[in-house]
């Protein structure tokens, strides 16, 4: 099967998928037993438990009481029905009003390093969708959350209201300014990305409290987490990230600017200096580690991915603007070399260096690809060109095994622009 052809099938079974989801969502409406009841639950608690033990586990995440509350609440109330289906794989989901719901991993991180306690009274900047407070509301005495768009708080405060959550507050409003009548507060966790951490935000942080918040530009952010001492905050945590970005008054102050018609990735060459366990300007790491090798068709540094263990993470990630109404079409091409690779239970899982379109609301509109690499491998290029979905804004570069048995390495990965309208 060609890869337009896969496409197509793909299509064909994601269309098949929603239809399904449909009809199932329509017994809904219908009187249920009990035995019934029990069966949809113990559905997604499954679902929960497996998330738990194959992603959330193995990427680092150890905390049991965090652990717990991600088992004990339904991840699927949060999400759109058109996207409900996926409510349990570990990636962000679009909810309207170009906004997303985080990752579970993301969510569990985020979690973890706010190290909570039951005393706790929590400023959350973001509501979304509701699972992040959701996931909190176990952990700590109080959550106070602000959503800048009105809809979208009007939306949550009643899922939130109509599922039990009696500790949860909700306001619209702009979450740079915090909300100073419930000042101070004992951890503040930022779901939105500004530049740096809002000075009201500072302000009304406890002194010794913590603060999660992703900082940095449009599409390169670190995850941070700051100690207050006194009037500074001191860093005690950095995790490369990619989170929507803070409006409002943050976006007013903004420094820097993205050009969606001219994308480029940062260290696409894997030769920037590391700093710490992370490669730089990529996030969402699994199983990727940076290497020497002296077969490389260039340069000093690949990254690496190895798994012995079939359907485990094994995954990189770097988003870029990418604006379909001018650039029209690119080039999209990487070196790669793979060692005993076995594709995994499904067609997908195997070496792909990947490109994922979204458009202004953060849909997926599509995906382009170069791969599978499998078996034995030496290192080659592999290159295709790309037409652009006029849709587009953005784009998520994603390489890795994607659940696949064996090595691959990849470098050189390059985009280049080869036709625009302007």
């Amino acid at each position: 099967m060609n890869a337009r052809t896969f496409y197509v099938e793909r299509l064909r079974l994601v269309n098949r998928s929603l239809f399904v989801v449909a009809i199932a969502v329509s017994f809904l409406f219908l009187p249920r037993s009990h035995a019934q009841d029990n069966v949809a639950k113990d559905t997604t608690e499954s679902a929960r438990l497996r998330l738990i033990e194959t992603i959330l586990k193995p990427g680092g995440i150890k905390s049991e009481s965090v652990l717990r509350a991600i088992a004990a609440t339904p991840r699927h109330e949060f999400v759109p029905l058109a996207v409900r289906d996926q409510a349990y794989l570990d990636r962000a989901l679009p909810i309207g009003e170009a906004q997303t719901i985080s990752s579970p991993f993301i969510v569990a991180l985020m979690t973890e390093v706010l190290q909570t306690e039951k005393t706790d009274k929590v400023l959350e900047i973001g509501t979304g969708s509701g699972y992040q407070a959701a996931v909190l509301s176990p952990l700590v005495d109080h959550v106070y959350t602000i959503e800048i768009v009105e809809e979208l708080a009007a939306s949550t405060t009643k899922l939130l209201t109509r599922l039990g959550y009696k500790n949860i507050t909700t306001k619209a409003g702009d979450g740079f300014q915090g909300w100073i009548e419930h000042a101070p507060f004992d951890k503040i966790i930022v779901t939105c990305s500004p530049d740096e951490p809002p000075q009201p935000l500072v302000d009304q942080l406890k002194d010794g409290g913590l603060m999660a918040i992703p900082v940095g530009s449009r599409y390169q952010q670190l995850l941070r987490v700051f100690r207050k001492q006194g009037d500074r905050l001191i860093p005690v945590y950095a995790r490369p990230t990619l989170f929507v970005p803070m409006t409002g008054a943050a976006e007013a102050r903004r420094k820097d600017r993205v050009d969606p018609a001219h994308p480029s990735l940062m260290n696409g060459d894997f030769e920037a200096e590391a700093t710490g366990d992370f490669i730089p300007n990529w996030y969402y790491d699994f199983g990727a580690k940076l290497t020497s090798d002296s077969h490389a068709l260039s340069g000093k540094k690949v990254v690496k991915f190895a798994n012995e263990t079939q359907g485990s993470p094994s995954i990189l990630l770097q988003g870029l603007p990418l604006d379909g109404r001018v650039v029209t079409k690119l080039k999209f091409a990487c070196d790669v070399t793979t060692s005993g690779v076995k594709i995994g239970a499904a067609w997908e899982e195997q070496p792909f260096l990947v490109l994922q379109f979204l458009d202004e609301n953060r849909n997926q509109i599509g995906y382009n690809w170069l791969g599978p690499f499998v078996g034995d491998l030496a290192w080659q290029k592999s290159e295709s060109t790309i037409a652009i979905p006029p849709e587009s804004r953005e784009a998520i570069v994603m390489l890795g095994l994607f659940g696949a048995v064996g090595s691959a390495s990849f470098d050189n990965i390059e985009i280049k622009v080869l036709e625009r309208t302007r």
